[in-house]
């Protein structure tokens, strides 16, 4: 008897679709790549879930987030994602917490939480979110820089120390190396990130550019990954 999950159960079996039923994971930074890590795994029938982002649904997201769309401009985006999440499964259970993650930022994971994937974009959050997981032994995927990159074919799983080419992923092997962090899987690309020239006129940074088939593919790898190694243990 066909089922929500039906086809899902042909390919993992019903004890994989118990083990994403009962898993929790949390993503942080619900955008490009976030949002479809959220929408993956909401399909693929995970049943708990850890929302955290502090944004509000900007026209400029349009281009590329999942949970962006005129109506939901404005809204912020642990509410989208929550709501789109219920509309897919029901069932599932959803804490949200619209905040920015940082060192100074108490709770929200805990021994519970059976697998973290970190989509943001500040490397004092990640560096500290992926040290929180260290310490308490949780899995963790991080999403690398998918700004100013125009090829999605180039992402790939792989560990932090054989990472190269992309800049984030520089500055986090050297965080990570004086803080001990022997491995972190991560998804990342070996294009050369496009030169935009384009300044934030009020911080003076570098705005990236970005398009609608880069970050999305790149939160599917990472579902894809969660899922897999839920689905494995």
């Amino acid at each position: 008897m066909d089922n929500q999950f039906s086809r899902t159960e042909l390919l993992i079996n019903k004890e994989g679709i118990e083990k994403l039923k009962n898993a929790k994971v949390a993503i942080f930074g619900i955008g490009g790549v976030g949002s479809y890590v959220v929408e993956s795994l909401a399909r693929a029938g995970v049943g708990n879930f850890i929302l955290v982002d502090n944004d509000i649904v900007s026209i400029s997201n349009l281009n590329r987030q999942l949970i962006a769309t005129h109506k939901t401009v404005g809204m912020p985006k642990v509410e989208v994602s929550k709501n789109r999440i219920l509309e897919i499964n029901p069932d599932a259970n959803i804490e949200i917490y619209q905040e920015f993650f940082m060192p100074e930022t108490a709770g929200i994971i805990d021994n519970t939480v059976s697998y973290i994937v970190d989509c943001i974009d500040t490397v004092t959050a990640k560096i500290e979110l992926i040290v929180r997981a260290n310490k308490l032994n949780i899995p963790i995927i991080s999403s690398m820089g998918t700004g100013n990159k125009l090829d999605p074919t180039r992402f790939e799983i792989t560990d932090i120390y054989k990472t190269s080419v992309c800049p984030l992923a520089k500055v986090l092997r050297k965080e990570l190396k004086s803080r001990n962090i022997p491995k972190l899987k991560v998804v990342y690309s070996k294009e050369e990130p496009k030169k935009t020239g384009a300044y934030d006129r009020e911080t003076g940074k570098s705005v990236p550019g970005s398009i609608s088939f880069v970050p999305s593919v790149a939160g599917l790898i990472l579902a894809g990954e969660v899922i897999k190694d839920i689905i494995k243990e």
